[in-house]
């Protein structure tokens, strides 16, 4: 198989030709390193690879580390960090390749990851096919933490509850978990990862899926010149998922290779407990169901994160985070109900039609997406009322 040779931008050959990878860093240049070998490893017969690095403004030394050990690889260098969303748009814009791919600076992708993840344009049904979103597995193996053990802040949280941590090598109960085979969206808003700490050997799910995870996923360049690229104001987190729905209203398809393999360090370059991430992913959750979810689901989401922020103030937790999404909800309100507006008007799918995409809140589980404990305002006062 020939080796997809990585060039500035390559020429254009019909459905097998040009396809751009773009990775989006910040302070990572040690995890780069990793990313960018596992893409120029790739191997895609008709397929001319392209590399794109957008660099957020690090001072770790990753502009030299592209330009002195990675010359075919452009480096788009922005002078401070703007956010993943700006800087994905910036490095979407660097090329005119017909596909897009965006990998994760923390991720490595695995052999033929390219090919399988670009496979399903080829097929009988790709006239409206948006995005393919990929099989991104957990770079460690997890064990499961005992009901003895003491809570762990970096434990991972599974749909039934479970709290994972990170297993030494040679623990045999080490196993290997699934991060992402696309993004879905619970009735209150939520967005989580499709089979998040699922076991990696399980059944392979449907390759409909109603969003793409943004850590590893193929997108078609006329699905994003219908529907516009991803928000630059939602900074970090969401904005996978706004697209989804946007691609979604418009018509558009998306699909899961379970092929298309890469190996995430999970949350390596944020982490997700920490004040930034629950900030973004807060305020993100609230303007992206306002913007786009049926008005049942925008309630919800209203009445979910008013609970929850009611449940943590009162314990002294979270007051100026929860201030800060309030007042950005209520500075931006007419803005939002302005652009949910326009995606109504340029849209060709209702809402309720996507409805079946919707799946039950779990308590239990909060995801990658979700770290504290979810309430709803009236669990909030039925709860003062037992005190």
């Amino acid at each position: 198989m020939s080796n997809p040779t990585p060039t500035a931008d390559a020429p254009h050959r019909g459905v097998r030709g040009a396809v751009c990878a773009v990775v989006v860093t910040w302070n990572a240049a040690g995890l780069l390193r990793d990313c960018l070998d596992s893409l120029l490893a790739q191997r895609a017969p008709g397929w001319e690879l392209s590399i794109v690095v957008v660099d957020n403004g690090s001072a770790d030394g990753t502009a030299a580390l592209i330009r002195d050990h990675y010359p075919s690889v452009r480096l788009v260098g922005l002078p401070r960090n703007t956010g993943f969303a700006h800087a994905a748009n910036q490095g979407i814009a660097e090329t005119t390749a017909p596909f897009v791919v965006l990998v994760n600076n923390d991720a490595v992708c695995e052999p033929g990851f390219i090919e399988a993840i670009l496979a399903p344009f080829e097929g009988p049904d790709a006239e409206k096919l948006a995005a393919v979103t990929g099989r991104i597995l957990l770079a460690n193996k997890y064990r499961p933490l005992q009901p003895t053990e003491p809570d762990r802040r970096e434990a991972l949280v599974g749909f039934d509850g479970r709290r994972w941590v990170v297993a030494p090598d040679g623990d045999y109960r080490g196993a290997e978990l699934v991060n992402s085979t696309g993004t879905q969206v619970t009735t209150s808003g939520n967005g989580r990862d499709r089979d998040w700490l699922a076991p990696a050997g399980g059944d392979i799910p449907s390759s409909d899926v109603f969003g793409f995870c943004g850590g590893a996923v193929a997108l078609n360049r006329k699905a994003l010149d219908d529907v516009g690229l991803f928000d630059d104001s939602l900074f970090l987190y969401y904005e996978d998922t706004d697209l989804s729905w946007r691609m979604r209203r418009r018509g558009w398809r998306i699909a899961y290779a379970h092929d298309a393999v890469v190996r995430h360090q999970h949350a390596a370059s944020s982490g997700t407990r920490s004040d930034f991430f629950l900030r973004h992913n807060e305020r993100n959750r609230v303007v992206v169901a306002i913007r786009n979810a049926p008005l049942p689901v925008v309630g919800r989401a209203i009445t979910r994160w008013a609970g929850h922020a009611a449940h943590e103030i009162t314990r002294g937790r979270g007051l100026k985070r929860h201030a800060a999404t309030a007042g950005y909800v209520v500075r931006h309100a007419f803005s939002l109900l302005r652009q949910r507006k326009a995606i109504e008007a340029a849209s060709t799918v209702r809402r309720r039609d996507l409805a079946h995409y919707l799946v039950p809140d779990d308590d239990a589980n909060r995801g990658a997406t979700e770290p504290s404990p979810p309430y709803t305002l009236a669990t909030y006062w039925a709860r003062r009322r037992q005190r």
